[in-house]
């Protein structure tokens, strides 16, 4: 069963870039560690400021494959400081069917 975590926020306008910037330092630490059996990505609504992550985890119930980098950590400290609208998880435990690009 896989783990599928979906937050959605906004940032204020003048925090956007540095939650970017924070962001990407997570992606690059995952790009260096390469946990197994996990997808993630963000994404950037066209506002510039509203932001969607998506992680999914195909080997276990856990977010700890990013939730415990030290750059995620970071990422995480300030997030409420710089969102006007605070992130919102949604989690699910579901069966994959069927994929492309997730394994």
């Amino acid at each position: 069963m896989a783990r599928v975590t979906i937050v959605r926020y906004t940032t204020k306008p003048e925090r956007a870039d540095e939650n970017e910037a924070l962001s990407r330092a997570v992606f690059s630490e995952l790009h260096e560690k390469k946990p197994a059996g996990i997808a993630y990505g963000l994404f950037k609504e066209p506002d510039g400021v509203s932001f969607v992550h998506v992680f999914v985890n195909l080997a276990e119930d856990s977010s700890d494959a990013v939730t415990e980098l030290p750059t995620f950590k970071a990422f995480e400290k300030s997030i409420r400081e710089r969102c006007s609208t605070p992130p919102t998880p949604t989690r699910l435990r579901a069966d994959l069917i069927d994929s492309y690009g997730l394994q």
